[in-house]
């Protein structure tokens, strides 16, 4: 770096981020929701996580117990459990945001 230069301002770098904020593509309501094949690798995402999470635990426990492989069992059922919760909230703020949209959708379409 030479050294007759200053750094850019913290000024320059919020207008650069603004400008590609306005760049961006935005719907009515805010940004472009993601698709189906978005929300479904999300969904899978956190499932498979809640397993390996789940399992790791009881593996840990189960080695450092003694006890296998009983607590492994337990956690991957507890762990399958958290997964299919963390699905169920997703699916049902999709669902929300579908109905929000189709609302604005229908109330724009009557206004003109």
């Amino acid at each position: 770096m030479s050294g007759d230069q200053p750094p850019p301002s913290l000024d320059d770098l919020d207008s650069r981020i603004k400008q590609v904020r306005d760049q961006q593509t935005w719907s009515e309501t805010g940004p472009v929701a993601p698709g189906g094949l978005a929300w479904a690798l999300r969904l899978t995402t956190e499932m498979v996580a809640a397993l390996i999470v789940g399992g790791g635990i009881g593996w840990m426990l189960d080695k450092s117990l003694g006890t296998r492989p009983w607590l492994l069992l337990v956690f991957l059922v507890i762990g399958m459990a958290a997964g299919m919760l963390n699905i169920y909230r997703t699916a049902q703020r999709i669902t929300r945001a579908a109905g929000a949209a189709d609302k604005a959708e229908d109330d724009n379409s009557r206004s003109t």
